[in-house]
């Protein structure tokens, strides 16, 4: 081996040694996130010599610094990034010391791109919090110490930028660490350092600055290379499962990244949430088959013996198994333009399963300013909420207060996939571990067999006039003269009894449509054949509605009609009271209608007859 080599493998050695801390730049727009970690790339000598020249060439082009080097270019790469100077997206960037490595991730200034910000905190040891010594406190300085602190980083660099605009000044530097630290006594942070730079000149990054002697502590480097946060992730082994690795017929592993703990051949597991134990026979990293795994390590690990492990379970220490609950109080981030109302389903992500999650209940919304609190019952975009939810099934979990990754989710719109908040669990509710389903003798078969027929849902939606309850009433006379049980769950006959306390707002609209389902539900469970009658002008709900029932249970039925049709036929004289301004949130006219994308059946009521219709809906639903 020629001594390069040996250099290079003496080097990758002490670099795979270094322990690893990532940590987030946030705060309000033009602080100098991006420059900062530029100046710190650039110090770190983490940048090759063409790309330096290249970044001089880059910072005369843009102008923005005159003769001197624009370190944020660096790290701006997105083109619409360097027109107009911010940062709109997630960077991330790795470099080291001789003391530790770091990836660092440079989040968005811009209220809009909260979301961005809670991408990057997601997975962050600690927070780089950046304010213009100039500007003081921002109120996006408040929003993202808030998000940081609900997000469970429990270390604060509070990076006091541009000391060089305000002549250094130690008056400044102290009367904004006071405001700062007085703002932030009721976030959950463990420490918070202040330390005064300039990221443009280098002044308290790398090395201690001349113009600022009268500062004695840390410079950012020495203070990112020393903070420990190791006591932060301790704790007793919990790995989820993420693939069941079948490489062969004689090989059988459970693959995933250690979230807790360590692990080593011959300790004794238990597998949640089926509570079969096995004890660890092998520990594989690759190919190689190793003593140990640590936390952050992704492995596959076998079993002494053959039990039943899939994805989406929990292998955890067997003498320290973690709890298991489906109803929890959460702190929730909503990152969708689409508002989050009670009683609304989505899906949820949760280490390595996907499960169904209901807003039971909005308690409380954030004032990120005052850090008060008011009730409310929708989110809206980058609201933050203590929130009740429910899941559909149990499933492991920590408090988020104790282990991130088994702490958190996801909320991921069912229809167009798209995340639309994260959640954090403060704790389960008591109430999930003492309501069980009481197991009756009679059964839906048994009631199915009594009727002669399978219990089913058809569901009919479509704008006001599109001709739903005629449609509804002539096909339940047409079953009931084949001697079949039904129901009609009509709009207007519902508010006058179950929903008479719902207006016609969008959150009303929505627990509308979940008291239906829920009804429908238990008459589909009696072995009727329920057909409803309603609006349910959006996708979500009615989505939500399908996934109460077995697939061949539900059928949406889309009455449509073109609205001027529907307006001419007015039955009710609705449509002339909301175009005069009598009715709001009216659906077609002042709210919006959303159309099914894959119903199990389209009835075009301006073309098509009721005996027609009624023919065809009879015909998809025949046993």
């Amino acid at each position: 081996m020629t001594k390069t080599n040996k250099k290079i493998t003496s080097y990758l050695k002490k670099q795979s040694e270094l322990s690893l801390l990532r940590f987030i730049t946030c705060g309000s727009v033009d602080d100098g996130k991006s420059t900062l970690i530029g100046r710190m790339l650039y110090e770190s000598q983490m940048i090759f010599d063409d790309h330096v020249n290249s970044l001089k060439q880059d910072s005369k082009n843009h102008g923005t610094q005159g003769d001197q080097i624009d370190f944020a270019l660096l790290v701006d790469g997105l083109s619409a990034e360097r027109e107009q100077g911010i940062t709109i997206d997630v960077a991330y960037r790795f470099f080291s010391s001789s003391k530790r490595k770091f990836i660092v991730a440079d989040t968005p200034g811009h209220e809009q791109y909260t979301r961005n910000m809670i991408t990057g905190a997601s997975t962050a040891n600690l927070a780089i919090i950046l304010i213009d010594a100039r500007n003081g406190i921002m109120t996006q300085t408040k929003r993202h110490s808030f998000i940081v602190s609900v997000l469970g980083i429990k270390h604060v660099v509070l990076a006091i930028n541009k000391m060089d605009l305000i002549n250094y000044s130690e008056s400044e530097f102290k009367k904004i660490t006071d405001n700062y630290k007085k703002f932030s006594k009721k976030l959950n942070f463990s420490s918070i350092q202040a330390i005064p730079l300039s990221a443009l000149k280098g002044d308290n990054i790398y090395k201690k600055s001349s113009n600022m002697k009268w500062y004695k502590s840390s410079t950012l480097f020495n203070y990112l290379e020393k903070i420990d946060i190791q006591k932060d992730i301790i704790g007793n082994f919990i790995m989820p499962v993420q693939f069941v690795n079948r490489p062969n017929s004689s090989f059988r592993g459970y693959s995933g990244t250690i979230a807790s703990g360590l692990i080593s051949s011959g300790k004794e597991i238990i597998v949640l949430p089926s509570r079969q134990k096995a004890k660890i026979s092998g520990v594989f990293l690759e190919k190689s088959n190793i003593k140990k795994a640590n936390i952050g390590d992704s492995v596959t690990i076998t079993l002494d013996r053959e039990i039943d492990v899939s994805r989406g379970d929990i292998i955890c220490d067997s003498k320290n198994p973690i709890q298991c609950a489906d109803q929890f109080n959460v702190n929730l981030i909503w990152m969708s333009q689409d508002p989050c109302f009670i009683g609304r389903t989505y899906l949820g992500k949760i280490n390595t399963q996907k499960v169904s999650i209901k807003i039971l209940d909005i308690k409380k919304i954030y004032n990120v300013n005052t850090l008060e609190h008011r009730p409310g019952k929708q989110l809206s975009l980058n609201n933050v909420a203590e929130c009740v939810i429910s899941f559909n099934k149990d499933i492991p979990f920590k408090e988020y207060s104790e282990n991130k990754r088994l702490g958190s989710m996801i909320l991921i719109d069912p229809i167009n996939n798209q995340t639309v908040g994260c959640a954090m669990i403060n704790f389960a509710l008591r109430r999930s571990k003492n309501i069980h389903l009481q197991e009756l003798t009679i059964n839906k078969k048994h009631r199915e067999k009594l009727n002669g027929h399978k219990g089913r849902v058809i569901w009919l939606t479509g704008i006001s006039g599109s001709g739903k309850s005629t449609i509804a009433n002539a096909l339940e006379k047409l079953l009931y003269k084949k001697s079949k049980k039904t129901y009609v769950l009509d709009g207007d006959n519902i508010r006058h009894g179950l929903n008479k306390d719902l207006g016609f707002t969008d959150k009303d609209r929505v627990e509308n449509i979940r008291r239906v389902a829920e009804v429908a539900k238990l008459m589909c469970d009696a072995g009727l054949i329920v057909i409803t009658a309603f609006i349910s002008p959006f996708r979500i709900e009615r989505e939500m509605a399908r996934s109460l029932f077995k697939k061949d249970e539900f059928k949406e039925i889309y009455i449509s009609t073109p609205l001027n049709v529907a307006e001419k036929r007015d039955p009710k004289g609705l449509y002339k009271k909301a175009r005069s301004g009598e009715i709001p949130n009216f659906t077609g006219i002042s709210s919006p209608y959303e159309e099914p994308i894959k119903p199990d059946l389209t009835i075009k009521t301006d073309k098509k007859s009721v005996t027609s219709a009624v023919k065809e809906i009879e015909k998809l639903i025949r046993d």
